[in-house]
């Protein structure tokens, strides 16, 4: 039954006070898209885990790939050892097969929201799941993947962004990471209410986006790739402590500025399909706005991130990114 847990979801289909046992634990699905794991015991290095996946309706990989490590749990062959909450995200976007259905969901998590609508009631929802479960478990310390994959190529086809907050993230993150076959980190310059932002802002959790290779329809991911990401995700399951590796195997950048779309005729001035990553020389012009003029890089070469000139009137439209070195 737990091996069908995303499907049902879909279907609406999963009747919400169907919980179960598996080895070392139980679940229990809260609402729709909304499932805790719950250890009968918990290790010494447990972490309280929020997975998250499907913020974006089209990414479907990461959605297999908690697929996978549910069914495991199923089969015995992950025994609990932490508390885990596993959370898809837009059910009808991913019912679409797209992005979003009215506005981008991944916007829209702060405690003082106000708009109204399906993604903004499905956000508070999320939200109020993610403080539930934080407050159920103090005792531990708080960590949130998002599970995305990215609209385009990259030169790191997977890559990090650790959001802007007070909360330091620890040593043993990039470690991880880095194990896990992550290549870049893109450390944030502001608040940007993105679902991981959310959990290290308001609740002090270790939390990150985590790009995991490009947007394919469901049944045509090559998940050979994120072997290393699922034994991750398994460890934090069983409570163990994951391995670690060298950070230096991965490249570190840090966000300078955004460029954000202001008028109906903005563009970006160079081509659809140009990685993540790609590195623009000084004297560049990377984006027209009619109201708020043109980007140009300076002095200093930037690389574009997630640049798409389709957002909507306001939203960001690339984030232009320089490198640092590695946390010592």
């Amino acid at each position: 039954m737990l091996s069908e847990w995303i499907e049902l979801s879909l279907e609406e289909t999963w009747p919400e006070s169907r919980s179960g046992r598996v080895r070392g634990g139980t679940y229990t699905p809260h609402a729709p898209g909304v499932l805790e794991l719950t250890p009968s015991e918990c290790r010494e290095t447990a972490r309280a885990c929020v997975l998250s996946v499907g913020i974006h309706g089209n990414e479907t990989a990461p959605i297999e790939l908690i697929g996978q490590c549910l069914a495991r749990v199923e089969a015995g062959l992950l025994p609990l050892g932490a508390p885990v909450l596993i959370l898809l995200g837009n059910l009808e976007a991913i019912r679409r097969a797209e992005r979003y259905v009215d506005t981008n969901l991944n916007r829209l998590f702060r405690h003082d929201l106000g708009e109204s609508g399906m993604e903004p009631d499905r956000a508070r929802l999320l939200m109020r799941a993610v403080d539930d479960f934080f407050a159920r478990h103090p005792e531990h310390e708080r960590l949130h993947y998002d599970l995305h994959t990215a609209i385009r190529d990259s030169r790191y086809p997977r890559f990090v962004v650790d959001p802007f907050a007070e909360t330091v993230t620890r040593p043993e993150q990039w470690r991880w990471l880095a194990q896990a076959g992550i290549q870049a980190v893109l450390h944030q310059h502001q608040h940007s209410w993105t679902f991981s932002h959310y959990s290290k802002h308001y609740h002090q959790a270790q939390a990150f986006t985590l790009e995991l290779g490009r947007v394919a329809p469901f049944g045509h991911n090559d998940l050979a790739p994120l072997a290393p990401m699922a034994r991750l995700l398994e460890a934090l399951l069983e409570g163990r402590e994951p391995r670690g590796g060298d950070p230096a195997r991965m490249a570190f950048f840090r966000v300078s500025h955004e460029i954000r779309r202001h008028s109906p005729d903005f563009r970006l001035c160079f081509a659809d399909d140009t990685p993540n990553f790609s590195e623009f020389p000084p004297g560049t012009r990377l984006a027209e706005d009619g109201e708020a003029g043109d980007v140009i890089v300076e002095e200093t070469p930037l690389s574009v991130v997630f640049p798409n000139a389709k957002v909507e009137l306001g939203a960001r439209a690339a984030l232009l990114a320089c490198p640092v070195p590695p946390p010592e």
